[in-house]
């Protein structure tokens, strides 16, 4: 009989594992399996199991393909499983192409007379997954805010970041999940952060690696009424309820998708950005709607200055008599780039409302975790 022996944390067991005991199992006649404690996996991975030992020994004991379990107890990195090597004394022991632990296990085989056997990679019979992807996926929210910025945007962006700057922006409710999403994509809400999110990724790091901004999973995941300090990576400075912006905002579909990258290398004036957001950064320390409200009207300023497009309210678009009556107090582009929602902002819910019942408007909310 020709015995073959695996080790790994095999804390939750996916499809992947399942092929790799099969294919482990071919080697020989019989196959053990040894998987790390719970005390070694806190040791080596600062990470609780995910279930009880004698849970989890019964759990690979069912699969067809493995023969007998041991648990691993040793603390000796890579070979928490020295002790049952060496009492069992297998014939073969099988390795995956990327084990860190070759010499010490190639001088374990050595005092058994074992070989070492490295599996080849086969191709997936599923699409390959990690513990850590599915820790995420189970840890990760059924659903998620998505964002107005209100000013400062751009400062988020590593390579346009300023020291001393301030990014501005809030969570907002209605909220999205992977099967209900209420609204309109590539809209400037941060959608993207919020996708990440919910799929158990990491969204400023996702962000990051594409080389645009981080302000969009950073609220999103932190939530509330936000300042940020400019910077390469997200620097919270404080946070709110947004009690001031309750019944007060409305998005306005402008009718086209949004677009950054678009318009990421366009000239724009960053000293005029940085000035909206500290406007916007003092109102929110002073609990100040007006305040808000006029770092809003200097990021849309810069906006039409871009090249923008002028927004319903704007002297310079057709006369809106209806939604004049409602008051509308600021407004701006949502994002960097042109086109998706406009944020809108009120000095009372009731011209907010009446704001929504004209095509194109509709009501959301701060929404804080």
């Amino acid at each position: 009989m020709t015995r073959v022996f695996v080790s790994g944390c095999y804390d939750i067991i996916h499809a992947g594992h399942v092929q790799f005991f099969r294919e482990a199992r071919a080697l020989g006649d019989h196959l053990t399996v040894c998987f790390a404690s719970t005390e070694v996996l806190w040791f080596h991975k600062q990470r609780k199991s995910s279930l009880p030992d004698e849970h989890k020994r019964a759990l690979i004991a069912g699969l067809k393909m493995v023969d007998d379990v041991v648990v691993g107890t040793g603390l000796e990195e890579g070979i928490d499983f020295r002790e049952h090597f060496l009492r069992l004394r297998p014939d073969v022991l099988a390795v995956t192409e990327d084990d860190k632990h070759e010499a010490s296990k190639r001088a374990l085989c050595a005092e058994v007379g074992a070989r070492y056997v490295v599996m080849a990679k086969t191709p997936p019979e599923f699409p390959p997954i990690s513990t850590t992807e599915i820790v995420r996926w189970i840890r990760a929210p059924q659903q998620a805010p998505l964002r107005v910025d209100f000013a400062g945007g751009w400062l988020d962006v590593p390579r346009f970041a300023r020291a001393g700057g301030f990014i501005v922006n809030c969570a907002i409710s209605p909220t999205v999940s992977l099967r209900d999403w209420p609204y309109h994509q590539n809209a400037g809400l941060g959608g993207s952060g919020a996708w990440a999110l919910i799929n158990g990724r990491d969204g400023v790091t996702s962000e990051l690696d594409l080389g645009v901004g981080w302000q969009d999973p950073a609220v999103i995941n932190e939530s509330g009424l936000c300042v940020w300090r400019s910077g390469p990576r997200p620097e919270l400075e404080v946070k709110t309820d947004g009690a001031l912006l309750r019944g007060r905002i409305a998005l306005f579909w402008t009718g086209k998708q949004h677009s950054t990258p678009a318009v990421v290398n366009q000239t724009r004036d960053y000293d005029a950005i940085e000035r909206a957001g500290r406007t916007a950064r003092d109102a929110v320390w002073a609990n100040n709607f007006e305040g808000l409200a006029g770092g809003v009207r200097q990021s849309y300023a810069v906006q039409r200055a871009e090249g923008m497009d002028p927004l319903p309210g704007d002297p310079a678009a057709p006369v809106d008599a209806a939604l004049a009556a409602c008051r509308p107090h600021a407004w701006k582009y949502c994002g960097g780039g042109f086109g998706g929602y406009a944020a809108y902002l009120f000095a009372d819910s009731a011209g907010r409302d009446v704001a929504c019942a004209l095509p194109g408007f509709r009501p959301v909310e701060p929404f804080v975790k």
